[in-house]
């Protein structure tokens, strides 16, 4: 049911966009993520083509960024599911504002070198753990059941245009302008994704808070419980671990490879990565209509192949910017496109089977388990980099990324019919939260 009554007009996918808050919702995520993702290539970009870094560094640098999500990802979705969910985007966004402004600063001064570099990664990275656990959570709350697909569908589809813009934007500043530039682009997307996300107006329904600080470790240990003890929620759990794991390695030996072993400029490297939020954006589309005519068992399953399958193209490739280029645009349209269409059929089945008082803690848990080892993965990129060189190293990494689809196949994902799981039952202690009201212990 809608948590809010701001949510009554529509029950379809067009009616989503009469509610003014899932508006403002789809705004502020996609500013904050066209942020995330210049970002995302910014800093490595910086470290690597200004500062010199080598593989080893680079791997660092990402693990650096990834580690919040290990280190906090649990705690952050048992706080978030007694709080307001656009408090704390709004609190994050301003954050994320505020680092990447004073790295900017320190970038004008000469101060900019990898020690800040590293301490950039990881405050962006820890507070964007708070604004991606939120959002998923705050969208069951501002909409019906009946429409997550289609919510899902338009959120995914406001990602997609931050992964055209954002890598793109980000390989351009790199190259064209001072790091100072280009790190501080990222600052002015967090901006206005915090003035929109701040609009979002009416009570929104959270469940209350817990009566003593003690009972944090026991909300926590209630999402561990229910996405173990769900066959589908465990298998998304682990295809997930798999999946980001390879990716890290892969994307850490990638922004090497494509300027060092393909000799490509910052701005070639951010357009070959920008090609992957067109295909996110098809595959956005086809994530609300495709699964409900094939199968969501069946469209998980060989989306999954077929996009990482895609990916072992990348470490062939030979020759000049202009056969390698648009290659790898080619390559990246696919992945985008499959990939995304994974993503938004992944997060629809988890909404759909998870209570309402338990979404924040799900969404962390399986992020915790999936994103947990991409600190990891990404030094392990490095050192496969390192040690085998770039061309072997990406093959190995990239190869890896179909352990995801394979674990999906041998699991209850593979057998998911054209409609949605029912819902699960919740433990009997989830829904007992020192008696809070809908709106009650909100900031």
């Amino acid at each position: 049911m809608p948590s809010c009554s701001s949510t009554a007009s529509g029950a379809s996918g067009p009616g989503l966009w009469r509610d003014a808050g899932f508006r403002r919702l789809w705004a502020g995520q996609t500013a904050s993520q066209l942020g995330e993702h210049t970002a995302l290539v910014v800093l490595p970009l910086v470290a690597v083509l200004t500062l010199g870094a080598e593989a080893g560094q680079l791997g660092f640098l990402r693990a650096v960024g990834q580690a919040p999500v290990l280190l906090l990802a649990l705690f952050v979705g048992a706080w978030v599911d007694r709080w307001r969910t656009r408090t704390v985007m709004v609190l994050a966004d301003a954050g994320r504002a505020v680092v990447l402004g004073a790295a900017a600063v320190a970038g004008v001064l000469g101060m900019l070198g990898l020690p800040a570099l590293l301490v950039v990664a990881f405050t962006v990275g820890a507070l964007s753990v708070f604004f991606d656990v939120a959002y998923q959570a705050s969208l069951v709350r501002l909409v019906g059941r009946d429409r997550l697909p289609a919510g899902n569908s338009a959120l995914e589809g406001s990602r997609s245009a931050a992964q055209i813009g954002g890598p793109a934007l980000g390989g351009a500043l790199v190259s064209l302008l001072s790091a100072a530039a280009a790190v501080a682009s990222g600052a002015l997307f967090f901006v206005l994704s915090f003035l929109s996300i701040r609009r979002i107006g009416g009570r929104e329904a959270v469940p209350g808070r817990a009566e003593g600080p003690s009972r944090m470790w026991r909300r926590i240990l209630e999402g561990l419980r229910f996405v173990a003890g769900d066959p589908a929620l465990r298998a998304v759990a682990l295809a997930s671990a798999t999946f980001q794991f390879s990716l890290a390695a892969t994307m850490t030996v990638y922004l090497l490879f494509l300027p060092r072993e393909l000799h490509l400029p910052g701005t070639a490297v951010g357009l070959a990565l920008a090609a992957t939020g067109p295909g996110a954006l098809l595959g956005s589309l086809l994530a609300a209509r495709l699964p409900g005519r094939l199968g969501h068992g069946v469209g998980l399953v060989s989306a999954a192949a077929l996009g990482d399958g895609v990916m072992l193209c990348v470490p062939a490739l030979h020759g000049s910017a202009a056969v390698t280029l648009p290659a790898l645009v080619a390559v990246n349209f696919v992945f985008g496109a499959l990939g995304q269409l994974v993503n938004v059929t992944v997060m629809a089945v988890r909404q759909a089977l998870t209570p309402d008082g338990l979404q924040a803690r799900v969404a962390a848990t399986i992020t915790f388990v999936g994103m947990g080892l991409t600190p990891l993965g990404s030094l392990t990129g490095g050192l496969l980099a390192q040690d085998r060189g770039l061309r072997t190293g990406l093959l190995v990494a990239a190869a890896g990324m179909l352990l995801s689809p394979a674990l999906m196949a041998l699991s209850p994902l593979a057998r998911l019919g054209r409609t949605l799981p029912a819902r699960r039952d919740a433990p009997p202690t989830a829904g007992r939260r020192g008696g809070g009201q809908p709106g009650g212990g909100a900031v």
